[in-house]
């Protein structure tokens, strides 16, 4: 007989598990619905950020974008006032080519350079939804297809004509410089390149200068009017280095187009009017210069 102790009597020994409770009996009828989950709370809604961290946002988007280009083309209308040669006898070129003499390498710096471009207003988008908005909240979308179609086809005969009117009179009088408008290859890709360019300047200069900076002087309580001549004059400077000319037209398009958001509160009928005018004007330039007598050469 030995000292160990018998298993069942060890099992016995320790402690009894507690015991469950019983079941709560079901009511007449059936067994009683699960209870309801407690209404989840209502997100979170972000302050806005203090006037002076949104007035470094507006200078950081402007910095890297169309306010960096304004800078740029001021130096360059000094240089053309200040050099010897006559306005009307210097030339600058707005799609020119990135690898002369390597058509594929150049289309791909082409496109690069596009993609490129457009990197800001991603930046505008990303910004908007931070704060609870969306391209929608500027009427970058396409809810009124139509509309937007037609009125940005008006305004793009409107002020396109008007603006070619007034830099031809303005070249021949010999006070603006000779813009040529593309020296691209002529190779396959010559007119897709070009409505790229003129969809990348008129998204690009639309969604930032109008509907951004806008709506974003609007919330520092800058007065409508006020936000509107400053949009123009920004978007005006980073035109002069095609002419005081070019400054000038720039203003007054964004002063009437600043106006027109202010009355409609979207961009994409302004977007489809510069898309329009940029490519009548780069397409058009391609195939008429050096065969019509009015325009000027390259």
């Amino acid at each position: 007989m030995t000292d160990e102790t018998p298993v069942s009597s060890a099992v016995s020994a320790g402690p009894e598990p507690p015991a469950r409770p019983a079941p709560a009996p079901s009511p007449p009828g059936g067994p009683a619905p699960p209870a309801a989950a407690a209404p989840s709370p209502p997100p979170a809604v972000l302050s806005p950020p203090p006037a002076w961290l949104q007035r470094w946002e507006i200078a950081a988007v402007l910095l890297v974008s169309l306010g960096a280009s304004a800078l740029y083309a001021l130096l360059s209308f000094i240089g053309s006032v200040t050099a010897k040669q006559a306005l009307s006898k210097q030339t600058t070129t707005l799609n020119g080519s990135l690898a002369p003499g390597r058509p594929l390498l150049d289309l791909f710096m082409q496109l690069l350079n596009i993609a490129l471009s457009l990197a800001p207003v991603f930046l505008v988008f990303y910004l908007l939804a931070r704060s609870g908005e969306g391209p929608s909240s500027i009427g970058a979308d396409a809810r009124e297809p139509g509309r937007d179609l037609a009125r940005g086809a008006v305004l793009a005969a409107v002020i396109g004509g008007t603006g070619l009117g007034l830099y031809l009179i303005a070249y021949h009088a010999g006070v603006e410089l000779n813009v040529v408008a593309e020296s691209l290859p002529d190779i396959w890709w010559r007119i897709p390149v070009l409505l790229l360019s003129a969809a990348q300047n008129a998204i690009s200069e639309e969604v930032i200068m109008i509907g951004y900076l806008l709506t974003r002087l609007d919330k520092l309580g800058m007065r409508p009017s006020r936000a509107i001549v400053l949009s123009a004059v920004i978007r005006g400077s980073y035109h002069l280095y095609q002419g005081a000319g070019a400054f000038l037209g720039n203003a007054v398009m964004g002063l009437i187009f600043g106006f027109l958001f202010r009355r409609w509160g979207r961009v994409m009928p302004l977007i489809i009017a510069h898309f329009l005018i940029d490519a009548v004007t780069f397409v058009g330039y391609a195939l008429l210069a050096g065969h019509v007598s009015w325009l000027p050469r390259p």
